[in-house]
């Protein structure tokens, strides 16, 4: 027993050095000389497990978006344009080379470095598309049965097992059997026998359930097959699942061990099943095809629906923005009493605001930890404070705060920037704020045709900002769920975005911004609900955009000289909104605090 726990300590402290070399060691034994390491699990997800930070575990890089590759003489890691900045931070620059995913991408490092070598991959890990993306001439990729980092990673943590319960119908506005019925006609039509579904949020929408297998995001983590009879097979440990949901899920809904995935696959030989290729595991359709299925593209049937909100969530979304707007109140009232007086962290500041939230009714936890920055540490695009990295919130200087809530009846997500005082904000800073503020209002205003998408609409935000030869490395915006991801697709406001067009019920967030790096960082973000437009005379539907999120911006921050009239109009009809809908709920002295902050410009 010493021995083994003796064995045990010596690799659960390995060096990140030795973790790299482990890794090596068994690439070598399956006679591999490279392999590739996601930052996703096996539901290809934004969000994973601890038992699902493999990329974390080896290299180091925490952010949410990355993928590393590791040869036998060198090792790199691809992170986009949120994480230039973190992903230097936390790697050993003698171990990992960084790279920008898209202006230095994966496939150029693999046609330099691994010529004639075989490089794995998981095919539990990837999307099948994705590993096309990484094909290049003269290097063979090789799918693996047993992933070598697992094999490496003897501390792994253990699958979650949090239980899966019932979300009830008063928040989620539609019944599961008329879920399952919709979809089930969708498959028929399209003489599809069955779909796979590997994304834990359409198992969330389409049963009606919610769990707590991760942090922010109240999933059960799980796969589906469903029948064109509306039949569901859900695959996930039974232990899970207590007889309330079992009630709840009805006959029609049988719960089976994970073990048993395979072989139900199997059964569904000589049939057309449906696969979404980019948000499925490239496993389920090579053993499909193994099995004699025939593989049918197509997308998730639950992933339009889903973002399109009904009655019910859309009133919720707005109920629970006004009530998070309650706790918004309160921190930034009592963040600008605080601040000038130079003792507050960026900790202490996110720990305040939580504790506001945690007074919210409904309220079950944030939507993802808190972004808390303070001057340079702002211009990190996905900053994560840690108690190392904690930093005094000085007087005089730049603090954003991007935080979200997830309640039973809505997600929120909100970032403001603030200035600290008590003295005036520069000049430049002012300016760099309120071109921002102006990209934020040209496209909450936007009034368009049906049929545009995220990608049309992504410029109209970044044109203050381009007329001073200026721009920001990430999208503008995200889709945003219902008591769900606060990421969420598939529209989103990016030039890299898939073209879907934007459709009523639809909530994506609106957060242009400006990152000056070393001195600070400036994001101001809105939820949008997209909602019909009435055109006089117009030729087709139009859509607009409702906000939802209810908060004061600093007005430290704007310059209005540099506002148009409408810019102007638009800022004092929206901060007499925030007074007149939020004002009512507060203490007096908040009340008054959020009056003058609204007060017109």
């Amino acid at each position: 027993m010493d021995e083994c726990n003796n064995a045990v300590t010596r690799i659960t402290t390995l060096s990140p050095q030795d973790r790299l070399a482990a890794l090596r060691a068994r690439l070598h034994d399956a006679g591999l000389q490279g392999f590739i390491i996601p930052r996703s699990d096996e539901h290809i997800g934004e969000y994973v497990p601890p038992s699902g930070e493999r990329l974390a575990w080896l290299t180091g890089f925490t952010g949410s978006a990355g993928m590393a590759i590791v040869l036998a003489d060198r090792a790199a890691v691809f992170t986009d344009g949120r994480y230039t900045l973190q992903v230097r931070t936390q790697t050993d620059p003698a171990l990992w080379e960084c790279r920008h995913l898209t202006e230095e991408p994966a496939t150029e490092w693999l046609k330099a470095h691994a010529q004639g070598q075989r490089i794995g991959y998981d095919p539990w890990l990837h999307a099948a598309p994705a590993i096309d993306r990484l094909a290049v001439p003269g290097v063979t990729l090789v799918p693996v049965t047993a992933n070598p980092v697992d094999a490496a990673w003897a501390d792994r943590p253990p699958a979650p097992m949090a239980e899966a319960l019932p979300h009830p119908i008063a928040f989620a506005g539609k019944p599961a059997e008329d879920k399952r019925a919709e979809a089930a006609a969708e498959l028929r039509a399209a003489k599809e026998a069955a779909v796979v579904l590997a994304d834990p949020h359409s198992l969330a929408w389409l049963l009606n359930i919610r769990g707590g297998d991760l942090a922010n995001t109240p999933l059960a983590l799980g796969f589906a097959l469903l029948h064109d009879d509306a039949r569901v097979d859900v695959f996930m440990d039974p232990r899970k699942v207590p007889p309330a949901t079992r009630s709840h899920l009805g006959n029609q809904v049988v719960v089976r061990p994970r073990e048993e995935l395979p072989a139900a696959l199997d059964a569904l030989r000589g049939r057309r099943v449906r696969i979404d290729a980019e948000a499925t595991p490239a496993w389920f359709a090579e053993r499909l095809r193994a099995a004699g299925a025939e593989v049918s593209p197509g997308e998730d049937p639950c992933r339009m629906p889903r973002a399109c909100k009904n009655a019910v969530e859309r009133d919720g979304a707005r109920a629970a923005h006004r009530r998070d707007a309650v706790a918004m109140a309160r921190f930034l009232a009592w963040f600008a009493a605080q601040a000038p007086q130079g003792g507050l962290s960026e900790i202490s500041a996110a720990n305040q605001l939580l504790s506001f939230r945690r007074e919210v009714d409904r309220f079950r936890g944030e939507s993802f930890s808190a972004i808390s920055g303070a001057g340079e540490h702002g211009a990190i695009v996905h900053y994560r404070v840690t108690p190392e990295s904690n930093r005094r919130i000085a007087p005089d200087e730049c603090y954003l705060i991007d935080s979200g809530g997830q309640y039973l009846d809505g997600t929120t997500d909100i970032t403001r920037t603030l200035w600290t005082g008590p003295g005036p904000a520069p000049a430049g800073l002012r300016d760099r704020a309120t071109r921002v503020l102006k990209g934020h209002i040209a496209l909450a205003t936007a009034r368009f045709p049906a049929g545009v998408a995220g990608p049309h609409l992504d410029a109209l935000a970044r044109r203050p900002l381009w007329d001073a030869g200026l721009d920001y490395d990430h999208g503008t915006g995200h889709g945003v769920g219902s008591f769900l991801s606060v990421h969420e697709g598939p529209a989103a406001f990016s030039r890299a975005a898939r073209v879907v067009p934007l459709r009523e019920g639809m909530i994506l967030s609106d957060e242009p911004g400006f990152y000056a790096t070393g001195e600070y960082g400036i994001r101001l973000e809105n939820l949008l609900l997209v909602v019909p437009s009435t055109v006089p005379g117009a030729a087709k539907p139009f859509l607009e955009f409702e906000t939802l999120t209810l908060a004061p911006f600093d007005r430290a921050l704007v310059d209005v000289a540099l506002l148009t009239v409408a810019e102007r109009d638009w800022l004092n009809a929206y901060h007499a909104r925030v007074l007149t809908e939020v004002g009512p709920a507060l203490d007096g002295a908040t009340a008054a605090w959020l009056a003058a902050a609204c007060a017109p410009l």
